[in-house]
């Protein structure tokens, strides 16, 4: 169908479609997935053949998947092939170092900005976050936790805040994984979300940052006691 000149059809203004995912963006995600859940463990070889097989594709799209997470620094060059990269320690203190300054100061900018609507979607990331903790889906609760940390990045209005996180937010997820497949570890992430968000709501905002940077602090010591 060709783009039409106006907005609208028949004086009725449509919305823009977003475009679907391309195949080659499907593959990537779900051997992301694999990588950060743990199916994909540091030094396992991976292959094309084998990969296309158990997704039933080509092979031209897990290439293309392949190519992307090499240079993203998931997986490297070894002598028989790719290999899945254990997470760099120095990397992902470096990452550390720079949430504990930036995401502290998105709080303190999303705290007077907070409405009725944003309140409410910030207690259903909490809730819905605490249920699948208790239910035991790592993965759906490692999802709500990036979930909870963007409503945060997007509330604050800063967009280079939240496009400067989720840059990010694909290594934090290997080892944030880790973290909240031990139980004692994911309530303590979620009743430490429920505080800062309390604050937020009190109108708090340095108690919230202060909150936030303590919540990263011990977050990252966390993921040190998992052996990464």
């Amino acid at each position: 169908m060709q783009p039409h000149s106006d907005d609208s059809i028949g004086g009725e203004v449509l919305e823009s479609l977003a475009p679907p995912k391309s195949l080659v963006d499907q593959v990537y995600e779900v051997i992301l997935d694999a990588l950060c859940d743990g199916t994909f463990k540091p030094g396992e070889r991976l292959t094309q053949e084998n990969i296309a097989a158990r997704l039933n594709v080509s092979r031209q799209p897990v290439t293309h998947a392949l190519a992307v997470l090499k240079a993203q620094g998931f997986l490297a060059q070894g002598r028989q092939g790719l290999t899945v990269t254990a997470v760099d320690p120095d990397f992902f203190e470096a990452i550390y170092q720079i949430r504990s300054a930036v995401e502290p100061l998105a709080v303190k900018l999303a705290t007077p900005r907070l409405t009725k609507e944003s309140i409410a979607r910030g207690r259903a990331l909490v809730e819905n976050g605490r249920k699948l903790m208790a239910a035991g889906d790592s993965r759906a609760s490692l999802q709500a936790d990036m979930d909870f940390h963007s409503f945060i990045y997007d509330l604050s209005g800063n967009p280079l805040i939240a496009e400067t996180m989720r840059l990010h937010w694909r290594h934090l997820r290997r080892a944030m994984g880790e973290v909240l497949r031990h139980p004692g570890m994911s309530i303590s992430v979620w009743k430490e979300h429920g505080r800062i968000l309390d604050e937020m709501i009190r109108g708090d905002g340095d108690a919230a940052a202060e909150l936030m940077r303590r919540h990263l602090v011990e977050a990252y010591e966390r993921v040190g006691k998992t052996g990464r």
